[in-house]
C-alpha cells in the first residue's frame, strides 16, 4: 500500500518491485500454500488508504501488508490494521512517533526520523563541515519531524539555525527563497518529498544560492529531484537515509543477486527502498514457508525473525522498530544518485 501513481511514487514503486520480485521467485518454486501480491494505490493520501485497508480486510481478506509507504497514511491505517489484527511491515514510513502508540501488529524495516535526522546532521556539522544552516520542512507528518529533528542535533553542535516552512502544493517558493538569501547558509536542509524539493533546489541555485550545500532526507531520493531542479542545479546535492541501496558497482554477493534480479525483471537499478521492500516481502514469505497462515501466527513469527537481509540484519524490537540504525549518504554526481557511505563514516570531496 501506498503512492503507486501519485506525485511521490517514484518512493514506492521500487519497494513494490522488490517485494514483487520476492513474491515471485517463491511462487515459482511451487509451493503447496501459494501467495498473492495486491496493490493498494492510496496516492499517499491517508482517506484513501483507510479505506482501502477496510477493503483488503473485510473484502480481500489479507493476512498481511507491506506498507504504508508513507507516515501519514500509516498513522491512520495502523489502527484499522490492529483492531483487525493484520500485522504490516513498512519499508519508508519513518516518523518516529508511529512506534510510541503500543500497535502489536505494526512493524518497520528502516530506522525512523530520530536516528535518520541527527545521522544527517552530525555529517552536515561534521564532515560537510557548516556553520550556518538553513532548514525549511515541508510541515507534514514526514517532513516537518524530521526536519525538527535535524533542528534539534544541529542545535548541539553550536552551527547558526535558520528556519522556514513551505506548502509543497504552491509552485512559488520565492517566499522562502528570499529568506535563504538573506541568511547566505553554507548548507540548506529540506524535509519533504523530492517533488518539491527538486522545485526548491532549483529556485535557490536560480536566485543566485549556488555555493550552499543542499541536504534532504529519504523523502527526496528519487531522480525526480534531479528532474525537477534540473541536472546542473542539483549536481553535488546530498541525500540521507536509513535506506541501503544496491548500486551498480555492489560487491556482496547477496546483494548483487538482488539487484541482477532486480534490473532483469524491472529493466532498472534497484532505487530508493527497493532493498527494504524486498526485505519486507522475504519477512512475509518465510513466515509463510514455516507453516504460518494466519494472522496471529504471522505476527508471532515476525515478533521473533532475524535474518540476513538485503539491505540489513532484519530483527525487531518489541516496539516494532528494526534494531538495525544505519544511515547512510546518497550525492547527485553526473545526473545520477550515488552512494558516499553511511553517514558516520562518508567523506567529501
Amino acid at each position: 500500500m501506498g503512492d503507486l501513481t501519485g506525485a511521490n511514487a517514484g518512493i514506492v514503486i521500487p519497494p513494490w518491485n522488490g517485494a514483487n520480485l520476492v513474491v515471485d521467485e517463491y511462487n515459482k518454486t511451487n509451493p503447496a500454500t501459494k501467495i498473492e501480491l495486491v496493490k493498494y494505490d492510496s496516492q499517499g493520501d491517508a482517506s484513501k488508504a483507510v479505506a482501502l485497508a477496510q477493503q483488503a480486510i473485510k473484502n480481500d481478506k489479507v493476512v498481511g501488508l507491506i506498507g504504508p509507504a508513507f507516515s501519514g497514511e500509516s498513522a491512520q491505517v495502523a489502527p484499522v490494521l490492529e483492531e483487525a489484527g493484520i500485522p504490516s511491515i513498512t519499508a519508508s514510513a519513518t516518523n518516529t512517533k508511529l512506534a510510541e502508540n503500543g500497535w502489536k501488529f505494526w512493524h518497520r524495516v528502516l530506522p525512523n526520523d530520530s536516528v535518520q535526522g541527527p545521522g544527517i546532521a552530525d555529517f552536515i556539522a561534521g564532515a560537510a563541515g557548516a556553520k550556518n544552516v538553513f532548514v525549511i520542512d515541508d510541515k507534514s507528518e514526514y517532513g516537518k519531524p524530521l526536519a525538527d529533528a535535524v533542528r534539534g542535533q544541529l542545535g548541539t553542535k553550536g552551527v547558526k539555525l535558520t528556519n522556514d516552512s513551505l506548502d509543497p502544493a504552491e509552485s512559488d517558493f520565492s517566499s522562502v527563497v528570499n529568506k535563504v538569501v538573506a541568511a547566505k547558509p553554507d548548507a540548506i536542509f529540506f524535509g519533504g518529498y523530492y517533488a518539491a524539493g527538486g522545485n526548491l533546489l532549483k529556485q535557490l541555485r536560480d536566485k543566485g544560492v549556488k555555493d550552499a550545500k543542499f541536504f534532504s532526507g529519504d523523502g527526496s531520493l528519487d531522480k525526480g529531484l534531479i528532474d525537477g531542479a534540473g541536472a546542473q542545479n542539483a549536481e553535488g546535492a546530498l541525500v540521507g537515509c536509513p535506506c541501503y541501496i544496491a548500486t551498480p558497482d555492489v560487491t556482496d554477493p547477496k546483494v548483487k543477486n538482488f539487484a541482477d534480479s532486480y534490473k532483469a525483471k524491472f529493466n532498472a537499478d534497484p532505487a530508493i527502498y527497493a532493498s527494504e521492500g524486498y526485505d519486507a516481502a522475504t519477512v512475509f514469505v518465510e513466515a509463510v514457508k514455516a507453516g504460518n497462515t494466519t494472522t496471529d501466527k504471522i505476527n508471532e513469527f515476525i515478533k521473533t525473525v532475524d535474518l540476513a537481509g538485503v539491505s540489513k540484519q532484519v530483527k525487531f524490537g518489541d516496539n516494532g522498530e528494526v534494531v538495525a540504525k544505519d544511515i547512510y549518504i546518497y550525492q547527485v554526481k553526473g545526473g545520477a544518485i550515488t552512494l558516499l557511505g553511511k553517514a558516520t563514516e562518508a567523506k567529501l570531496g
